[in-house]
């Protein structure tokens, strides 16, 4: 039978004890653990690997420099890419005008939620690459890093039905950019 009573340890749990304790190695062994699918969550918002880099980076400090706010309610590695998402956000709003951060009430009719399924993954990524900040991350953070709308709203401090407007819209603009990817590259071949 499941104890209510019983807490949630993690599996990294003596590691990050050390490094509570300020031991680097147990630092270093955290590191290499997460840092290559921290990198990619950053790559997914910011899109410059370099960026990507440095907020990685940073984030791994500043979470080793807060460790005690870690309160292993819930997995390590849940909690650091909380600060990933949160830093490579504060970078693209930093980088970006707060014009195109606007908050929208339009309203967008569904798409056929499989159509984006169905496209090469390669034709994803580099329409990913060239739509608004805004529609990139919240594909990004749904599609990819798993959030729901009500997590993406909380993360991106707006309402959830804005969330959910923002990904409908998002979706409708990546889907055209794959098929003009896709028309433009049957024209090569044609």
């Amino acid at each position: 039978m499941f104890d209510k009573k019983a807490t949630y340890t993690d599996v990294h749990h003596d590691l990050i004890q050390l490094c509570r304790k300020g031991n680097h190695k147990a630092q270093m062994q955290i590191y290499k653990l997460y840092y290559r699918s921290m990198f990619n969550t950053s790559l997914r918002i910011v899109k410059s690997a370099h960026d990507a880099e440095d907020i990685m980076q940073d984030s791994f400090i500043q979470a080793f420099d807060k460790l005690e706010q870690y309160k292993e309610n819930g997995s390590f590695g849940g909690w650091l890419k909380s600060i990933i998402v949160n830093n490579s956000l504060d970078f693209i709003r930093k980088q970006t005008p707060q014009s195109e951060f606007s908050d929208q009430m339009e309203l967008v009719e569904n798409e056929n939620e499989d159509s984006v399924v169905d496209m090469k993954l390669k034709d994803i990524k580099s329409a990913l690459e060239n739509i608004k900040d805004e529609y990139r991350i919240i594909i990004s953070l749904y599609l990819f890093e798993g959030y729901d709308h009500e997590e993406i709203s909380d993360i991106l401090k707006i309402s959830y039905n804005l969330s959910r407007t923002r990904y409908s819209r998002a979706k409708k603009k990546l889907l055209e950019k794959v098929q003009q990817i896709q028309k433009e590259r049957s024209l090569q071949w044609a």
